[in-house]
């Protein structure tokens, strides 16, 4: 067995179902370490053990598991030589009442499970060791009535504590201490009995202070009154929690002195737990005892996939028995890959001590190896093709193989040109064959369904396809060719007949058509008509979009011999070529008729001085003249 074959059969998820029955930590423990098992006696055994399991709850039985939890982590603590809790040690007085009221349920059982009922004759009752624990620890803390000592220190504190209480009220009721106090209640701190005092009195009041409030505004303190009784009170604490010790370590040792034969009894615990899982899981599935061999012969009968739910089709097959190898052929989506699926699970299922869901009389056959080829192996990682991935599965596979191997392949051959893939899964088919594994292959190709009809030792199956409806009803019909329905799907679709018939010549003779096709028919090139200039008369006052600045400018001045159109963009004349200008509106469209077009190409400032000096503003004239001046003087 491998990792890709527990993936790809999708074996963990089935044993995480069944672990899911399971009442403890114990039991799943179990089933993370449960591995199928390639040896009949021990496939037979386990079997055994989930029907008697599933013959005890279908006769109304109901182990009592109640009580049992994992112990582990505290036997742990054993190893360590450390001393139990009085928690801890409860829960190993209702793991040791637990594992006694399944020892006496199991002891009778013996008409139903004669396996089951004997492993409990290899348990231990410990009722000695139930009743110290339950006698001298109560509400998880060790009982006064333990030891007589422990019960007079207890006596002793509580009249200690009676003592320092009757004190403190007094202190509390006391007219002289009355502005001191900050609320009057006793307040237990750090082990001591204390008052809240303010922080400004601190000083007035004689005592010691135990702990101080986060804001400083409070000192609980403990009073000289009671500062004796408090010592006394201390030294009998420190007796009472010796004695605890003492009676604790007593009782630890008595678990310890027993130590072998309670891991023995979580050993049994753990094994009923994951085998009722398992009668569970066979219950709800309504599974049975397959039969089983060691000699390849699998034979099931009305079988279903453990993890498909619903309305499965059941599958009927059988191998091992007149042929070794099965080449499945059939359309795709037609439930080739399940029958392969289910046919390993349930294999994988059967040598875990799994009932699977089938009819009476269904065998399957123990494998030393299972190996698979199912889906698309693609490695992003390694930079494989599918095809090149499927090829080094396939390289390990075969030098893996022995005659106790069971071979599941998808598409064998498949992600190449056909003729090579075809004649290359032969090849692997036949070397697979002659180390005498078991194989179920699924293929398309045409060539090793032939092959497989010429060789003695396979056996052809087809998925069963509705014709009329075009639907796969997913039935295996072994003895019987499939094919791909690629003719019958494009006759439903109205392909021609004579290209369907044209086809069906090919697939027989390969004697292609290799005329040439009919002059006229061809289409010649037309006569290239020279390119009629369409370009736009660009007038003044135009917007114009620029494609090499995506902004809008006017036109200025006409377009030159150059195709050169002068334009005003940004407060500048610039020349662009009219092929990168796009007319966006017309002048006539933007401006009122009679508008004058050669302002909107004069700066603001030129056009206000020039309409001061039309109206005789003197500062305008000024501002000339001055100008003049300047002009002569450079």
């Amino acid at each position: 067995m491998n990792e890709n074959t527990f993936e790809k059969l999708q074996y963990t998820e089935l044993k995480e179902i069944v672990k899911s029955y399971c009442v403890s930590g114990l039991g799943k423990q179990l089933f993370d370490k449960l591995m199928p098992s390639s040896n009949l006696i021990v496939v037979k055994h386990r079997l055994t053990e989930t029907s008697e399991g599933r013959a005890i709850l279908d006769a109304g039985g109901n182990v009592p598991f109640v009580g049992v939890s994992n112990i582990e982590h505290i036997i742990a603590k054993l190893d360590k030589g450390i001393i139990l809790d009085p928690s801890e040690l409860l829960s190993i007085s209702d793991f040791l009442r637990g594992c006694r009221k399944i020892k006496s349920f199991m002891t009778g059982q013996e008409f139903f499970a004669p396996t089951l009922s004997s492993y409990a004759n290899s348990m231990t009752e410990f009722v000695e060791i139930e009743e110290e624990i339950n006698f001298s620890i109560k509400n998880n803390q060790v009982d006064s009535a333990a030891s007589n000592d422990l019960k007079r220190v207890r006596h002793h504190i509580q009249t200690a504590e009676q003592k320092i209480k009757e004190r403190l009220n007094k202190f509390l009721t006391s007219s002289a201490n009355k502005n001191y106090i900050q609320e009057f209640i006793i307040s237990f701190k750090n082990d001591h009995y204390t008052i809240p005092i303010k922080s400004s009195y601190k000083n007035q009041v004689q005592g010691t202070i135990i702990e101080i409030s986060s804001k400083g505004s409070t000192v609980f303190m403990e009073p000289s009154v009671v500062g004796k009784l408090s010592g006394e009170l201390a030294l009998l604490k420190s007796e009472e929690a010796m004695l605890e010790y003492q009676i604790l370590a007593t009782l630890t040792g008595l678990v310890v002195e027993n130590l072998h034969a309670i891991n023995i009894n979580m050993e049994l615990i753990s094994q009923y737990d994951m085998i009722f899982a398992k009668a569970k899981y066979s219950r709800h599935v309504d599974g049975i005892e397959p039969k089983i061999n060691d000699y390849g012969n699998v034979k099931l009968l009305n079988c279903k996939h453990p993890l498909l739910s619903g309305h499965v089709v059941p599958l009927q097959f059988q191998i091992g028995n007149g042929y070794r190898s099965l080449i499945i052929t059939g359309p795709n989506a037609g439930g080739k890959t399940i029958v392969l699926k289910t046919i390993g699970l349930v294999t994988l299922a059967t040598m875990s001590g799994f009932h699977i869901s089938a009819s009476e009389d269904t065998e399957i056959a123990v494998f030393e190896r299972i190996f698979v080829d199912i889906g698309d192996n693609q490695s992003l990682e390694n930079a494989l093709s599918t095809f090149s991935s499927h090829m080094k599965n396939l390289s390990e596979i075969l030098q893996a193989v022995n005659n106790n191997t069971l071979l599941l392949f998808d598409e064998i051959g498949s992600g190449t040109e056909p003729n090579e893939g075809a004649a290359l899964a032969i090849s692997l088919l036949e070397e697979f064959y002659s180390k005498g594994c078991i194989t179920v292959a699924s293929t398309h190709y045409g060539e090793i369904k032939r092959f497989s009809e010429m060789h003695s030792d396979f056996m052809n199956a087809a998925m069963q396809f509705n014709n009329e409806t075009l639907e796969p009803l997913y039935k295996l019909l072994i003895g019987q060719s499939g094919n791909s329905n690629a003719l019958w799907i494009s006759r439903k679709m109205n392909i021609p007949e004579k290209v369907l018939k044209r086809a069906e010549e090919y697939m027989e003779n390969k004697e292609y058509r290799l005329e040439r096709l009919n002059e006229s028919k061809i289409r010649k090139p037309k006569a290239v008509v020279e390119k009629v200039n369409n370009s736009i008369d660009y007038q003044k006052g135009d917007r114009v979009k620029l494609l090499d600045h995506d902004d809008f400018g006017i036109v200025y001045k006409e377009k030159d011999k150059y195709y050169n159109v002068s334009v005003y963009y940004q407060n500048q004349l610039i020349e662009v070529n009219e092929k990168r200008l796009k007319l966006e509106l017309k002048a006539e469209e933007l401006y009122p008729e009679g508008y004058d077009l050669d302002s909107s190409f004069v700066e603001y400032k030129t056009r206000k001085l020039n309409h001061d000096i039309e109206r005789g503003s003197k500062k305008a004239l000024r501002k000339i003249d001055k100008e003049i001046r300047n002009n002569k003087l450079n």
